[in-house]
């Protein structure tokens, strides 16, 4: 570790070579393994771990009981709710060894997951795209989409600010919180500069 200046409970395991942010606060029994890196001002609940070569961009925010495994790269402003889980092996065996098969999963910025979803992995996760409660993903996620169920299904379009979108017969919709006004074309969302 070069740099010091974050918070670690007493409690935690942050092993060699994890590169950890200014700011980041890592909490009760939580394992940062060998190789990790996350940035700055994130927020690392209790009982996570993260694997090693995992990447966490700035300002991430872990809940309580997550494991994030080795394929795992979060972007910027993602939020894994309690106890969501990540996959990293398709087809995993006890007895077969598989480390060279792990699977890539990418969080895109500002995504959200809730608590108790499940990303199967090799499954990238679009930006601010919102992650239902107890939701299991099983494809790729298109971003500002919002997900539910299990399987999950697409059912709507959420705001940066994770408010539901509403369209209009033109495709355009507006925030309510953040007013700013975003634009549904070809099954694509995106906000209008």
């Amino acid at each position: 570790m070069s740099n010091t200046d974050f918070f670690a409970h007493e409690t935690a395991v942050i092993d060699e070579a994890c590169n950890i942010g200014s700011g980041t606060k890592i909490w009760h029994f939580s394992h940062l393994m060998t190789g990790c890196t996350l940035g700055e001002n994130c927020n690392i609940g209790q009982n996570v771990v993260v694997s090693p070569d995992v990447i966490l961009g700035n300002n991430v925010k872990v809940q309580n009981n997550v494991s994030i495994y080795t394929g795992v790269i979060c972007d910027d402003d993602v939020f894994l709710g309690p106890s969501m889980v990540f996959t990293n092996v398709m087809n995993p065996r006890s007895a077969i060894v598989r480390k060279d098969q792990y699977a890539k999963t990418h969080v895109r910025r500002g995504a959200s997951i809730g608590a108790n979803a499940t990303i199967v992995c090799g499954n990238d996760i679009g930006e601010y795209s919102f992650i239902g409660a107890g939701a299991v993903i099983t494809r790729t996620v298109l971003p500002y989409a919002l997900m539910v169920g299990n399987p999950a299904k697409h059912v709507g379009w959420m705001s940066e600010y994770g408010h539901r979108l509403d369209f209009d017969k033109e495709g355009n919709a507006t925030c309510k919180e953040s007013k700013e006004v975003y634009k549904l074309v070809d099954g694509r969302v995106a906000k209008v500069a």
